[in-house]
């Protein structure tokens, strides 16, 4: 009996790591217009304005101060979608973290057989409920960047 709960447990555990992975690729998968421009409008603007930043006719000073203020709206950005993804996680971490818990008791309580679908189905319903989240994270983030033409 051990051996087919232990293998029922194996079951379950990889399938819950898929279900993380699911969500892992979704951010990913969602956030890839926020993280291009990031990437690229955003830095080739930094990088344009840092350019225009040297002349001669300006101290080293006056020079790192101009760099400095070129490379806001990049550190802007990027601070965003970090807070806005940290957010994110934390309160995927908590939701599963009431999963385990609803587990662990059921788990000391006798003829709770279910115990580890449960836990299963909890996860499952936590990640999709998360996933549909996306969407809306990340049209904050484009309205907060600018984006309004972006897809």
């Amino acid at each position: 009996m051990n051996h087919i709960a232990n293998a029922e447990e194996q079951i379950v555990t990889e399938r819950l790591r898929r279900k993380l992975n699911e969500v892992n690729s979704s951010a990913q998968s969602q956030l890839s217009g926020v993280q291009d421009h990031i990437n690229f409008t955003l830095q080739q603007a930094y990088f344009k304005c840092a350019y225009n930043c040297f002349d001669r006719r300006r101290s080293h000073e006056e020079i790192s101060n101009c760099v400095e203020h070129c490379s806001v709206p990049v550190m802007q950005a990027q601070n965003l979608v970090e807070g806005e993804m940290a957010k994110f996680q934390e309160k995927l971490q908590r939701a599963l973290m009431v999963c385990q818990d609803r587990y662990e008791s059921a788990k000391l309580q006798p003829g709770q057989s279910n115990s580890m679908n449960d836990l299963e189905s909890c996860v499952s319903q936590t990640i999709d409920d998360s996933v549909k989240t996306l969407p809306s994270l990340v049209e904050r983030l484009k309205t907060s960047l600018g984006m309004y033409n972006s897809t």
